[in-house]
């Protein structure tokens, strides 16, 4: 007898061994919940990553960049010690108006200005000339360009203890160069103007290759068809350097000069260094004394805090005026181009 197989098998149970399937619904629910949950997170992290990446300089800054900066202006007002910063006498603008007439203050700022042209002119022409040099094929280039950042990487103290060998009265390198062609020793630690030279050499031995290597980024940043054309028009190295590279370095000689000026301001490691008493007078009659040397000298040795302020502000006065300066400047570069 045959079975017959066209008849359909009676529907499973309840409690039977094959589990009912859940809607088809349900999972793609699921899903659209999951992604969505995932899109709002991605979108707060890419909103407010950024922020935490850069929250760490701006709370160092607020740490020990603005508030010093705010409770120095405070200080400046008063009449404080060091010994004693919170008993504040207010004062107004005493601290300020009393720098007229302090000669000290007058004579740190000449010695700043004069010690400020003496290394920064020599320093920016010796980078231009080094950086011309280097923009053209040498050997062993890479090595001349590390050499150069070397002065920049030394510390200040090693290098300034070495110069204040080399510039030693009795038994300098520098004065027995100078007797073997009949001149006298020189005392420049003493003198005014030979201890502002040599302050200067310092720095000018410092910055001249970092100087060197922004110079010669500017100038791999010109285009060689510039060049081309000059010399196709029979213009020498020295007329291409004339006409198309210092015209294309204006922005940047413009940042040097401004950068250096602002360094030469607040020069004060190589003049505190070089001092044979190791003092922030600047030599036994303040022939080198900078304006960064007078503010610690009326803080740290004579512990007068709101004067030292007044200083500090004057000096951060002083920057900003230069910083207007180099913005006008810039802006008629840019319209004139």
């Amino acid at each position: 007898m045959s079975a017959r197989h066209d008849i359909a098998a009676p529907p499973a149970k309840e409690g039977g061994a094959a589990p009912a399937r859940p809607p088809a619904t349900e999972a793609p629910e699921a899903d659209r919940r999951r992604r969505d949950r995932l899109s709002r997170r991605w979108q707060r992290d890419l909103r407010w990553s950024p922020y935490a990446f850069v929250s760490p300089f701006f709370l160092l800054f607020l740490a020990f960049g603005l508030f010093p900066l705010i409770y120095t202006g405070w200080a400046s007002l008063h009449s404080v010690e060091l010994t004693a910063p919170n008993d504040m006498e207010w004062v107004g603008l005493k601290n300020y108006t009393r720098l007229f007439d302090d000669e000290f203050f007058w004579n740190a700022a000449q010695n700043t200005l004069t010690i400020g042209i003496i290394s920064t002119v020599p320093q920016l022409l010796m980078a231009m000339g080094l950086a011309h040099i280097l923009n053209y094929k040498l050997r062993a280039s890479t090595f001349y360009r590390v050499a150069m950042l070397a002065p920049y990487a030394t510390s200040i103290a090693a290098a300034s203890l070495v110069f204040v060998l080399l510039f030693g009265r009795d038994y300098g390198m520098i004065n027995w160069v100078l007797n073997l062609v009949g001149i006298d020793n020189i005392d420049w630690q003493n003198d005014k103007w030979p201890s502002q030279f040599a302050v200067s050499t310092i720095v000018i031995w410092r910055w001249t290759g970092y100087n060197t290597l922004i110079y010669l980024a500017a100038m791999q940043a010109i285009p060689q068809d510039l060049y081309e054309s000059a010399a196709l028009d029979g213009a020498s190295r020295w007329r291409q350097f004339i006409h198309v590279t210092l015209p294309s370095l204006r922005p940047t000689i413009l940042f040097t000069v401004v950068v250096s000026t602002i360094g030469a301001t607040q020069l004060f490691g190589e003049p505190l260094l070089f001092d044979p008493n190791k003092g922030a007078s600047g030599g036994p009659e303040h022939e080198f004394q900078t304006l960064g040397l007078y503010l610690y000298e009326q803080g740290w040795v004579n512990l007068h805090l709101g004067r030292a302020s007044a200083i500090a502000w004057t000096m951060f006065l002083i920057l900003i005026v230069i910083g207007v300066i180099n913005y006008v400047i810039s802006r008629r570069l840019r319209a004139s181009g």
